[in-house]
């Protein structure tokens, strides 16, 4: 059988699918695309590599002389080209597998899992080994504001993955992470989330053990060790594992932890680091990535170093303008648990604010019943909490779905001020209203919300 040389990417525009179809062009093979929302700048970002791009899905899209079809996460059956490739019986994988395959054979490759935390690690310890000189790849679901992209690929044996447990693909329904030929593995935290792929806890729990176990003997998995889920999941690993948290039965203890308005320190195995970054969850992201920083050879004068240059990742508490002294945030938050820690991490950077949240239950999780309780909780502590209307809330089942408008009272009888508002506009008006000079106005949402940021910024001038 000959060498595959000519591939079409069924869902091009992706970040991740795109990245990897460039690379792909870099190397030498003849790559097509095609995609739903073809539209700047990934349209033009690859068609500058020379890649063609058809817009829509069709069959007569993948070419007569195709070798493999590789398919998107997002694509399912029913798609026309999902099932010409299967009608045509051509070879089809899907993108992890071409990443294993074509760049992570052979090198050292560093995953980053768990439930919260994943892109600000991935993102930490990329920049780290870039900082120190090691040219890293890295693929990370996020925009670094220091490496400029999400992803990348070089020569060098390093490679930082942002390792997913959602699912692969619709043949495939292991996690992406699964794929990814771990030397280290980072696991943040695991809590439940995506309710859409895993019908319980366990089901994630196992998910994670199966990651622990292709790590080979010579590897390492970094543990929190405050985590009695993490705990759980690593007894018995075939792997090294190195607890790493605040408990005393940690293998590498974090102590000495300091905020500041503008940034927070830490002592890892009594070793001082600081960032300019606050907030509980930076923390944590940091001595993981400190921690596997370590595993790769990094001195702790490289380590400290990085730490001190990292600015952070997109949409992840990233000002997006102030007008008339009202500061408009964008932040990524939408499990409990991650929003909880957002506001503690806004409450440490504007002390004296009073905080907003606008929350928009948008991911497959939060517009179910599961967290109806736990969001309510989370979002009592800001000031005032906005609950959006869900999008849409026929896709889950009436007996499973989140009730906003009983969200929005129970932030209120939990000693908040909450509010459910049926559209961006009511929302804006509500703000423009209310708010005053020296608030903080966050928007919390896995999607973009409307463009609501900037219906703000220029609602409040």
């Amino acid at each position: 059988m000959s060498v595959p040389s000519r591939f079409h990417f069924t869902g091009i525009c992706g970040t991740a699918m795109g990245a990897v179809a460039a690379a792909m062009k870099q190397r030498g093979f003849t790559v097509t695309g095609s995609d739903s929302n073809v539209y700047p700048p990934m349209s033009d970002f690859l068609r500058g590599q020379g890649i063609s791009i058809a817009e829509g899905y069709c069959e007569s899209n993948i070419p007569a002389d195709t070798d493999v079809v590789i398919i998107g996460n997002a694509i399912s059956r029913g798609n026309p080209e999902a099932e010409a490739t299967l009608d045509r019986k051509l070879l089809y994988q899907s993108l992890p597998e071409v990443l294993k395959e074509f760049f992570l054979r052979g090198k050292r490759n560093f995953v980053v899992s768990g439930t919260h935390g994943k892109t600000t690690t991935s993102a930490m310890l990329a920049w780290l080994l870039r900082h120190a000189g090691r040219d890293p790849g890295f693929m990370i679901g996020g925009l670094p504001n220091n490496l400029g992209c999400g992803a990348h690929f070089t020569a060098s044996e390093f490679m930082v993955l942002e390792g997913d447990e959602y699912d692969t693909a619709f043949f495939d329904k292991r996690s992406k992470f699964l794929h990814y030929l771990p030397e280290c593995v980072v696991v943040n935290n695991i809590e439940f989330d995506h309710a859409d792929i895993y019908a319980s806890l366990d089901e994630i729990k196992l998910t994670f053990r199966r990651l622990l176990n292709i790590v080979p003997r010579t590897g390492m998995a970094f543990i929190n060790g405050d985590d009695p889920n993490c705990l759980e999941i690593a007894t018995g690993a075939p792997c090294p594992v190195t607890t790493v948290g605040c408990g005393k039965e940690c293998a590498l203890r974090v102590a000495n932890v300091h905020y500041e308005t503008d940034r927070s320190s830490f002592t890892l195995g009594g070793v001082p680091y600081s960032l300019r970054m606050t907030g509980e969850c930076n923390v944590k992201n940091a001595t993981m990535a400190a921690a596997a920083a370590t595993f790769a050879g990094l001195t702790t004068d490289e380590i400290r170093a990085g730490l001190e240059g990292f600015e952070g990742v997109a949409r992840r508490q990233e000002l997006r303008g102030e007008v008339n002294g009202i500061k408009v945030i964008d932040d990524f938050a939408h499990h409990p648990t991650a929003i909880r820690l957002a506001v503690q991490s806004l409450r440490q950077r504007y002390p004296d604010a009073r905080l907003w949240i606008l929350f928009e239950p948008r991911s497959n999780t939060t517009r179910r019943a599961v967290f109806q309780s736990p969001l309510a909780e989370a979002l009592a502590l800001a000031d005032f909490a906005i609950v959006a209307v869900m999008p849409d809330p026929h896709k889950i089942p009436a007996n499973d779905r989140l009730d906003p408008e009983k969200l929005a009272a129970d932030i209120s009888r939990l000693g908040g001020h909450g509010y459910y508002l049926p559209d961006l506009a009511t929302i804006v008006a509500r703000v423009k209203a209310q708010a005053r000079s020296g608030d903080v106005v966050a928007v919390l949402s896995n999607g973009g919300f409307g463009g609501i940021h900037q219906k703000l910024l220029a609602a409040l001038v």
